[in-house]
């Protein structure tokens, strides 16, 4: 006899898998390019992927040490892949808007390193 009710140590939404995040419809991976300063307080680059079948917008909110807000936004294309260059560690909050103006994904991130992060379907 088997229990009934067995449960799975990992939630679906959401696997970590070596230095790698994986939502629906997003992964986070983290790049390791071996020359990062752990006392710096800039990232060099943030970098997202496209993968759906149209143009998306990413937007991210964040507040930088002095308090100052952060907005960046990047249009990408389909298959595209865009950067943002020096961006303060922190907490920011994340939107990937479709081109009809729909939030596809919404969620909040700490950037502490720098990662590729691909949008593909669900």
């Amino acid at each position: 006899m088997l229990p009934t009710g067995l449960f799975s140590q990992s939630d679906l939404q959401t696997v970590l898998k070596g230095g790698e995040l994986l939502l629906s419809g997003l992964t986070i991976f983290k790049t390791n390019k071996g020359t990062t300063n752990k006392d710096s307080k800039v990232i060099e680059s943030v970098c997202v992927k496209n993968k759906l079948v149209d143009k998306i917008t990413f937007r991210i909110t964040g507040k930088n040490e002095e308090g100052d807000e952060i907005k960046k936004e990047l249009v990408i294309q389909k298959d595209g892949k865009e950067c943002l260059l020096v961006l303060p560690k922190g907490i920011y909050t994340y939107e990937v808007v479709l081109p009809n103006k729909d939030i596809y994904k919404k969620g909040e991130y700490k950037f502490v390193e720098e990662v590729v992060i691909t949008i593909k379907d669900d």
